[in-house]
């Protein structure tokens, strides 16, 4: 296992090997607003008035917009990670599809299928992507994308669907500054003392991370981290509802005070809590979260808390996947490996 180094964190010369990486987290707030200008003209097109029986949505981040429609969306809503759609798809419905990086061969399948049946089709993808090919028809609406950022890419579909009465209000230029916020906050600048990237590294250095979140989103984003975190470290890093971590927690033994990790030949990570927490204001999430912190504080796991109160739904998940990119980004630093966000 890699021996994580602390000093790095706020080494300026070491703080260099991962600069490409904390730029691309630092302009992510920039690229939202670029992708929402690029397609201003295609959203100004779009009204309320054109409602659909049901949505389905395919891409990569479809399940991040259910998770932001379905309290609020008006008509049935469907995430479809299969090739092709739905048997009752057809001209009555609208089909999202969003590849804002590379579209795989079973999206663009998905594409052919619904302008087979005459669905209605709005597409976030960018200009050579092969779904400009395959999804045109008079019955589709392309929202092009120019930074190939899935977050950007949702940011604006979910600009698209409120325009069309599906959705929330979602407004781009303050998920923008709630990224831009996030960046300064967990700037390479700010010491481990005041940046709470840089602290979460600390705290899962040498750690099993496991992951919770209260909030539909909040576990998404807890989901997000995991994958960050397991390719960053070659680690198990587990995200997962409150009843899968419990037997986890419990079947943690007590740690060993006269313990020596220097002197152990296989020193075995202790797991650590990582809780996401955006607002917690339903009684059910507060008694979940209070029965996992409590057992971990018996069994002697380290709970950290990674937290967005403020802004919409889209705003607060931002602000968690943000944090933890960065808090990824100061792990990998440290235990001297290639950060991947």
């Amino acid at each position: 296992m890699s021996v994580f180094d602390d000093t790095r964190l706020d080494d300026p010369d070491a703080l260099t090997t991962v600069d490409p990486t904390l730029r691309l987290l630092a302009e992510a707030g920039r690229r939202v607003r670029i992708e929402h200008d690029s397609a201003g003209a295609a959203l100004a097109g779009l009204r309320s008035s054109d409602r659909p029986r049901a949505v389905v949505a395919a891409g990569p981040e479809a399940r991040l917009i259910r998770a932001l429609l379905e309290p609020v969306c008006p008509v049935p809503f469907v995430a479809w990670s299969a090739s092709g759609l739905p048997g009752w798809v057809g001209p009555l419905d609208l089909v999202v599809l969003l590849a804002a990086e590379q579209a795989p061969a079973e999206l663009v399948a998905t594409a052919r299928e619904a302008v087979r049946r005459g669905a209605w089709v709005v597409v976030a993808c960018g200009d050579t992507s092969p779904l400009v090919d395959h999804a045109a028809s008079s019955a589709t609406t392309f929202l092009t994308m120019r930074t190939g950022d899935n977050l950007a890419a949702v940011t604006v579909m979910m600009s698209a669907l409120h325009r069309l009465g599906l959705g929330p209000d979602v407004d781009p230029a303050r998920v923008a500054d709630t990224l831009d916020e996030v960046a300064t906050q967990c700037s390479p600048h700010a010491d481990v003392a005041a940046n709470p990237a840089k602290d979460f590294a600390l705290c899962t250095a040498d750690a099993q991370v496991l992951l919770w979140g209260g909030s539909t989103l909040a576990a998404r984003a807890s989901r997000r981290i995991a994958e960050v975190l397991r390719a960053v470290t070659g680690r198990p890093a587990l995200a997962a509802d409150g009843p899968a971590l419990l037997p986890v927690l419990e079947s943690v033994t007590g740690r060993d005070l006269f313990a020596d990790p220097f002197l152990d030949d296989d020193p075995q990570p202790r797991p650590v809590l990582v809780v996401t927490a955006d607002r917690l204001d339903e009684s059910w999430v507060r008694t979940a979260r209070g029965e996992l912190v409590a057992t971990a504080e018996r069994h002697g796991v380290r709970v950290v808390e990674v937290v967005a109160e403020a802004g919409d739904d889209l705003q607060r998940y931002a602000a968690l996947l943000q944090q933890g990119r960065y808090g990824a980004t100061y792990l990998a630093l440290g235990l001297g490996r290639q950060p991947v966000v």
